[in-house]
């Protein structure tokens, strides 16, 4: 089945270019636009597979965290009097090995404390590797070259799941003169690949589920009664009967079939195509100047003004001088001068019955992405804008 992907409308940086409309027809057959000359409506959805916008809920992963030691710095590590736990942990450290310090203070710059974070996988068995992000804690300037210190991590009920150790991956790097310093990324920050060793394994009942719990990603009504559909479409001529029944606006209820597995019957159902819907929805980040509009926006006719009023007021005080052998003063005269402008004022009509429309309408008006900003803000608030609004 062929649909049309689903447009994005785009304004990224300083309005150097106008918004776009991204998307593309998904096979053959883009201008009859579907199977056998069937035509798709506009607002059709992406064809996507079940395993891409659902996940199985029987199992889920597990976040694992640890504190831990960074060492072999070049001089870039912790300063013992700003973070005096990095000292404690060197000495507890070395006491651990049989190393006792005699009350001496550790002066060491190429020590570091982190915190270690990770996510366990489900169906991990023991022995597996996973990787671990490190993160500084104290006032090191960068983990750049660094070797993690065996590190265990914990869960949230406390026990330890996974050790982890080896060198630590930066991308971000520092470097600084008498008179400059230059910063690019984050090299207070990096990873370990697989540098955790899995030491206790989350016990699962995938193998022994009777009914598996089918989650969107993305809630929407429409979407799970069509995976149930779907799903009941294909088991019906596989096992004769319905397996699935929609439960709410993101869960599916699914009963596995007799004389299957529940993973093979997974795998199964997980490749079967959906025509996804999606809410329609407007997203601003006015930090950076995005403006991204999903296809199904509609705008209702509203006419836009843009333009800025300019008041300009310049205070250019006048000396007058006392006519020659009288007997006036020298005065300043006040004298005032103001200029009002409106450049590129205009005003436009929008009517967005299709993305195309409204994306070509807003770049009628010339504006720049901050300016198209406020422009939706204004279109919802006048209740214009069939949409979500979200502004990040």
């Amino acid at each position: 089945m062929i649909s049309r992907a689903f447009g994005l409308a785009l304004g990224i940086l300083a309005g150097l270019q106008p918004l776009a409309v991204l998307g593309a027809d998904l096979g053959p057959g883009n201008a009859a636009g579907g199977r056998g000359g069937q035509v798709v409506p506009a607002s059709a959805g992406p064809i996507s597979r079940i395993k891409d916008i659902a996940t199985v809920q029987s199992a889920r992963d597990n976040q694992l965290v640890g504190y831990g030691l960074v060492i072999g710095l070049q001089g870039t590590g912790d300063s013992l009097r700003n973070a005096p736990y990095t000292e404690q942990s060197i000495k507890a450290m070395l006491e651990n090995l049989g190393i006792a310090l005699e009350g001496g203070r550790a002066r060491a710059k190429n020590v570091a404390a982190v915190i270690v974070t990770a996510t366990l996988p489900a169906f991990v068995e023991s022995g597996a590797r996973i990787d671990v992000s490190v993160s500084s804690l104290g006032d090191a300037t960068s983990l750049q070259g660094g070797i993690l210190v065996m590190t265990p991590l914990k869960a949230a009920d406390g026990q330890i799941y996974a050790v982890a150790q080896g060198s630590v991956s930066v991308s971000g790097f520092s470097v600084k003169g008498q008179a400059q310093q230059l910063t690019q990324g984050v090299p207070t920050a990096g990873r370990v690949p697989n540098g955790a060793i899995v030491e206790r394994q989350v016990a699962g009942e995938f193998a022994d589920l009777g009914a598996m719990t089918l989650q969107l990603r993305n809630a929407d009504f429409s979407t799970a009664v069509m995976v149930a559909d779907v799903i009941n479409e294909y088991s019906r001529d596989r096992f004769g009967k319905r397996v699935a029944s929609e439960q709410d606006s993101r869960t599916v209820i699914i009963r596995k079939p007799a004389g299957i597995s529940a993973a093979r019957f997974v795998a199964e159902i997980e490749n079967l195509l959906v025509e996804a819907d999606t809410p329609a929805r407007v997203v601003l980040d006015e930090r950076t100047g995005t403006i991204v509009i999903g296809q199904d926006v509609r705008i209702s006719k509203v006419a836009i003004s843009y333009g800025t009023l300019t008041v300009r007021i310049t205070e250019a005080p006048r000396v007058v001088q006392p006519e020659p052998f009288s007997r006036g003063q020298t005065a300043v005269e006040p004298y005032t001068t103001i200029d009002a402008s409106q450049p590129n004022a205009r005003v436009a009509v929008i009517d967005g019955p299709d993305l195309e429309t409204l994306v070509s309408g807003l770049n009628r008006l010339g504006v720049k992405p901050d300016g198209i900003i406020a422009i939706l803000q204004g279109i919802k608030s006048a209740g214009a804008l069939q949409a979500d609004l979200v502004v990040q």
